[in-house]
């Protein structure tokens, strides 16, 4: 009775994995659609016009059907405590969408440097990135974190894709009947993970010298949320891409961090991740599993 019950957890596990998997894909598949009036505007022929809207179509089908597919394997788990955590992270993900200005391509834009939000007191709202076991499903309140770099940043990482695997590593444990001690940890890793990561792929494109030609980067990456801290000027740049992204000049950019403070930020918001990540792997038992989370992470440290 106790192998069957196991073998049980483990198959849910698994069917919660690649519903993780499927809803990221969805995600990225829906925010890969082209802004075709801009395309319009930009003297695209007619063929490339059709073929784009065709691909949107595709795209947005294909991303719809994912979700769909996903649903239902979700609720097919039977449990509504994982089914309410995955289902927030969703909204977290259209939540991500309407943090601040966007270029017409709908790229996000950082917030202007000394911009002030009108702040909301919802009691249905948290500003605690970390959540307690009350907050986790509630909507994260980001015009009180607007204006911080490093809270901007997380805030937009977390509900972007942070919320998803830090959910999704918690609802592993709610599976598996762990402890409320344990699923918070689990959670904070994958927070933790998440985050490391993220900063990883932000500094990437600033440990070249040059900007490689045609080549862009996040406007709200780390790097750049750091420098405008360090040089608000440089935000005249930026905002240029409001009336059209082509207008903004990406290698002045990419200088100018260069040679501010931001990359280096960067790279101790990420061993800040990687060390808050290692520091909640010591809740769990040390077995094999555990090592190589280790490994991971300690991999990713000299990245």
């Amino acid at each position: 009775m106790e192998q069957d019950k196991s073998a049980g957890v483990l198959h849910s596990q698994r069917v919660l994995v690649e519903v993780t998997e499927m809803i990221r894909i969805s995600h990225l598949v829906h925010n890969s659609l082209v802004n075709l009036q801009r395309c319009t505007k930009a003297g695209q022929d007619s063929t490339s016009y059709d073929d784009m809207t065709v691909g949107n179509k595709i795209g947005l089908l294909v991303g719809d059907y994912l979700l769909s597919y996903s649903s239902v394997e979700l609720a097919d788990l039977k449990n509504q405590i994982v089914v309410g955590l995955i289902s927030s992270a969703v909204r977290d993900f259209s939540e991500s969408v309407f943090i601040g200005e966007r270029d017409e391509q709908n790229n996000p834009l950082p917030s202007k440097p000394g911009t002030v939000y009108p702040h909301t007191n919802s009691p249905a709202c948290t500003v605690d990135i970390d959540y307690d076991a009350e907050d986790i499903l509630k909507p994260m309140n980001i015009v009180k974190l607007i204006g911080n770099p490093e809270k901007e940043w997380v805030a937009r990482n977390m509900l972007n894709v942070g919320s998803l695997l830090s959910k999704s590593c918690l609802a592993s444990l709610q599976l598996a009947e762990q402890s409320e001690y344990l699923q918070k940890k689990a959670y904070l890793f994958g927070k933790h993970l998440s985050l490391a990561w993220q900063a990883c792929l932000d500094a990437e494109p600033f440990q070249l010298t040059s900007l490689p030609y045609d080549t862009s980067f996040s406007l709200v990456s780390a790097p750049v949320l750091f420098h405008l801290e360090y040089d608000p000027k440089l935000y005249d740049e930026i905002e240029k891409g409001k009336v059209c992204v082509d207008n903004v000049d990406y290698v002045k950019i990419h200088q100018a961090i260069l040679q501010g403070p931001g990359l280096e930020k960067t790279k101790q918001l990420q061993r800040k991740h990687t060390t808050a990540a290692l520091h909640v792997l010591e809740s769990f038992p040390n077995n094999d599993a555990r090592k190589a989370l280790e490994n991971i992470i300690i991999a990713m440290q000299d990245l």
